[in-house]
């Protein structure tokens, strides 16, 4: 794949603002809203930087473009529970962020970025991983879920 997760996530973010700006419908508010965006964001960006502590320590590559220079498979950790914790806590920032707009629709669009990132990013790294590491990744595949 050509294009960078986190330019997938801006895109996406921009998509939900203008939904948020010009949609009639669909705006919402309850106590706490705000406080729990705040709260997704925060664990969002924890989630993603364990993931990249992660493969640094592992002196693997976080670039999912080129995976050749994929080293090592990281299994432990957060990857223990997820095989996709930077992508699940770039879904948490967008949720975050929908929140924080008010508007209902934008889960739409957040289960649009789980559907763009399943189909044109994940498949692709997974066929790739499984090249590179064959059985012990497809052992890892069926212990660990692949978002959470």
């Amino acid at each position: 794949m050509k294009i960078l997760p986190p330019l997938v996530v801006l895109v996406f973010g921009c998509l939900m603002y203008l939904l948020a700006k010009f949609l009639p419908v669909g705006a919402f508010d309850f106590f706490g809203r705000r406080e729990l965006s705040t709260v997704l964001f925060a664990m969002a960006v924890v989630i993603v930087f364990l993931g990249i502590f992660q493969f640094r320590r592992a002196k693997t590559t976080t670039n999912p473009i080129d995976l050749t220079k994929t080293k090592k498979l990281v299994t432990n950790g957060i990857f223990k529970y997820s095989r996709n914790p930077m992508y699940l806590g770039m879904l948490l920032i967008l949720l975050g962020f929908g929140l924080r707009l008010g508007n209902a629709f934008n889960t739409l669009l957040a289960a649009g970025f789980v559907y763009y990132m399943n189909h044109f990013q994940i498949k692709h790294e997974e066929k790739a991983l499984n090249i590179l590491f064959g059985k012990e990744y497809s052992v890892y595949c069926k212990a660990t879920r692949r978002w959470f």
